[in-house]
């Protein structure tokens, strides 16, 4: 029999999205739609004096404008990622006449077009005192965050007095920005009502919370609010969590009694979905005569807003990824005037490996020991932080294939001494890695007499390649092709799944998937097994094997006399005993093997730059990422994910940052002219490479998670071969040429 998973399988929903069948939130047409604009805070700090809607509430079209004066009351839910009600932000909507950031929802117009409701959103009057806002991480109120997500700080050892005696001692600040998620399709929701029940057609990543969130704000049964989003047009965790467009969207269908649309424009986003927030970052490392650690610390000061507790943990790396007896590490919040921070690809991983792996590096250059081997002196065989072995490991691997791969060898030393003309070239490499995390999720299948096989989760897919791989695990479960098998996600009434994100969709997912397809397969077995006309009547379920949608009897080992022929199809087992269907759900939560051990992926960037010496233009000419990330259910999608986080860590490393207007906190770089990212110009040779072990300890697929780790040890990988290239260590993000400009080459031109 034949099997898919592991191949590079196109996209079963690859024709609806290329023909432009596959409707996104905004897409929905409806029968009197209305459309919702939010007005928003010009200012950071201060406060509300007086909110006028008079004129735009008369512009003509307008059909309602709701503030704080005639908010309907509205309740507070849970604030909790493990109960599946995460909020964007703690503070309720119009709580206060308090100026929090700019960007603010202040009120939100409602009008038959969306022209005449952004003409009369600029019509509201707000009288506000403003106060100087706080916009620095020196300047705000630090503070230690909650372990919700991860440890704040962490210690074992005496970290300070190791690194006091250690025979070399390294100590560095690494600052990033402000960077913001800017995915192709902007948030977006459309709401109606039908009675006493919504519907909410919503860019999101978490079906199930954004249920839950939307319920438990207006105090109606979570049953009687319907979420669909069948396609999301990117998220990297600007979607997550349930952000005020579509708690607004709801309230005002409700009022109106007629449907409302909510697209987000470019410039909302960055100030209304969240963002990755700023980091400083101070790393000790203290070294014997060898090379091997013996002090970690790591300090990591971060923004976080002041109506929410969420920042960027950078130290959750620090404590795991290299055998090192003391380590410390403590996360702090600064909370600034600007917008709640929200997850954004590999939240704390991604800023702290810069820091972390840039360091090392300069580490290795200061003991001139290859940094290679400098990593390997030091690999970690378990994770001392947890105290548990590693289910799968295979960074070695990595590291090796990497090398070959790139050239390693052929690396010449000392910064400078690669030339190309006026061009310098360097080479730089980092580790990578991120957890491999996942959640109960559970999945429903149903084969039908008429052949249909459908498979159904409420999961979602952000374009990363959800619906084949469903229908991969499936396939090869049945014996059948990919494009056979019709999958039903993106809907709230649909088996649970946990959120699409934390690269842990594959990992919930497939194994429910697995399940449900394997009990199917044995309830059909049974049916043939009891039905005295069947071919395979008499048999047990262990003489019977499936292929191509057929049960078949097996060639050896059965107990009668068996011969090819004795095969019946799914479909004729179902019509042999009148039945329109079957159905098996699972639902399939971690095993006593994820608290056995330690669960992570791993993988080793490689990066080669090129410096103009007249202008000190930048390019990465060659990037290769290598990863250990378990079983790779598609090729083809997961090396396309692991360039995309590539291609965003070079974006991190180049060319992202959030300007805000330090008089009134407003973002300044709101649009994608001003706002820098990578365009094909930009990326050179890029290539992603698996090492496959399948991962046994994570669930019977042994697939762990490949969203987030490409994007993690790039950024460092890049400034390591700048400064291999220059001898220029700029630890301050993103590396422009400007940076280089105002410092002297690192050796003689």
């Amino acid at each position: 029999m034949t099997t898919s998973v592991g191949q590079p399988i196109d996209r079963v929903d690859g024709h609806v999205k290329i023909t432009g069948a596959a409707k996104y939130a905004a897409d929905y047409p409806m029968d009197g739609l209305a459309y919702g604009v939010p007005v928003q805070s010009t200012i950071a700090k201060g406060k509300v004096l007086r909110l006028d809607t008079e004129a735009a509430s008369q512009a003509p079209g307008v059909l309602t404008v709701i503030s704080r004066a005639n908010l309907p009351k509205l309740r507070q839910p849970q604030n909790d990622f493990g109960s599946s009600t995460k909020l964007g932000e703690t503070r309720p909507l119009f709580a206060d006449d308090v100026i929090h950031y700019a960007g603010q929802y202040l009120a939100f117009v409602v009008a038959d077009t969306l022209e005449r409701a952004i003409t009369a959103a600029t019509l509201v009057r707000v009288e506000v005192q403003e106060e100087p806002p706080v916009l620095s991480l020196d300047s705000g109120e630090q503070f230690q965050p909650p372990d919700d997500f991860a440890k704040s700080a962490y210690q074992r050892g005496d970290a300070s007095a190791a690194f006091a005696s250690a025979a070399h001692q390294l100590r560095e600040t690494f600052s990033t920005p402000v960077e913001h998620h800017n995915p192709m399709e902007p948030s977006a929701t459309i709401a109606v009502w039908q009675g006493g029940k919504l519907t909410l057609y919503d860019a999101t990543q978490w079906v199930a919370a954004t249920r839950n969130v939307v319920a438990d704000t207006l105090g109606i049964a979570r049953d009687n609010v319907h979420i669909i989003s069948r396609y999301v047009g990117g998220g990297f965790g600007c979607k997550a969590f349930v952000w005020p467009h579509s708690l607004l969207a709801a309230i005002a269908a409700r009022q109106l009694r007629r449907p409302v649309k909510v697209a987000l424009a470019r410039q909302h986003m960055f100030t209304s979905v969240g963002h990755r927030g700023a980091t400083r970052q101070t790393i000790s490392l203290g070294a014997d005569a060898a090379g091997k650690l013996v002090a970690i610390q790591h300090e990591n000061l971060t923004h976080a807003s002041t109506v929410d507790d969420f920042i960027e943990r950078c130290g959750v790396i620090t404590g795991f990824l290299y055998d090192c007896p003391n380590v410390s590490l403590r996360n702090t919040g600064a909370r600034v005037n600007i917008a709640t921070p929200t997850p954004m690809r590999a939240p704390g991983e991604t800023p702290g490996l810069f820091a972390l792996e840039s360091a090392l590096d300069e580490l290795a250059w200061k003991l001139n020991i290859d940094p290679i081997e400098l990593r390997l002196r030091n690999y970690a065989e378990s994770d001392a932080e947890k105290g548990r072995p590693y289910s799968s490991k295979h960074l070695r691997e990595c590291y090796a294939t990497g090398m070959q791969r790139f050239g390693w060898t052929k690396r010449e030393g000392p910064p400078g001494s690669q030339r190309d003309g006026r061009y310098l070239i360097g080479w730089g490499m980092a580790t990578a890695t991120y957890p491999g995390y996942r959640s109960p999720g559970a999945a429903r299948v149903r084969i039908f007499s008429d052949g249909r096989i459908v498979v159904a989760s409420a999961t979602q897919d952000l374009g990363t390649g959800t619906y084949t791989t469903m229908a991969q695990i499936a396939a090869d479960v049945f014996g059948i092709a990919p494009s056979e098998i019709r999958i039903e996600l993106g809907d709230s009434s649909l088996p649970p799944a946990p959120v699409s994100g934390g690269s842990m969709t594959t990992a919930s997912v497939t194994p429910a998937i697995k399940a449900a397809a394997e009990d199917a397969v044995l309830k059909l077995k049974l049916r043939a097994i009891d039905d005295a006309n069947s071919p395979l009547h008499g048999l047990t379920p262990d003489d019977i094997v499936v292929d191509g949608g057929t049960l078949r009897a097996k060639l050896e080992g059965a107990k009668t006399s068996l011969t090819p022929n004795r095969s019946i199809s799914f479909a004729d087992v179902l019509r042999g005993a009148n039945l329109e269907k079957i159905e098996s759900e699972a639902d399939v939560a971690p095993g006593e093997e994820s608290q056995k051990y330690a669960i992570h992926s791993f993988g080793a960037q490689f990066s080669e730059v090129r410096v103009d010496t007249d202008t000190y233009e930048i390019r990465v000419t060659k990037h290769i990422g290598v990863f250990d990330i378990g079983r790779v259910i598609n090729t083809k999608t997961a090396r396309s994910q692991a360039l995309s986080g590539i291609t965003m860590g070079i974006g991190m490393a180049l060319f992202e940052h959030t300007v805000y207007d330090p008089r009134h906190g407003r973002v300044v770089t709101n649009n994608l002219a001003d706002y820098a990212m990578p365009v094909n110009a930009d990326i050179g040779d890029v290539d992603a490479l698996f090492v496959e072990y399948p991962d046994p300890a994570i669930s019977s697929v042994g697939a762990r998670g490949v969203g987030e780790i490409g994007i993690t040890g790039v950024a460092p990988a890049i400034a390591n071969a700048i400064y291999h290239a220059t001898g220029i260590r700029v630890r301050d993000l993103p590396i422009t040429p400007e940076k280089l400009l105002g410092t002297r080459l690192g050796f003689d031109r």
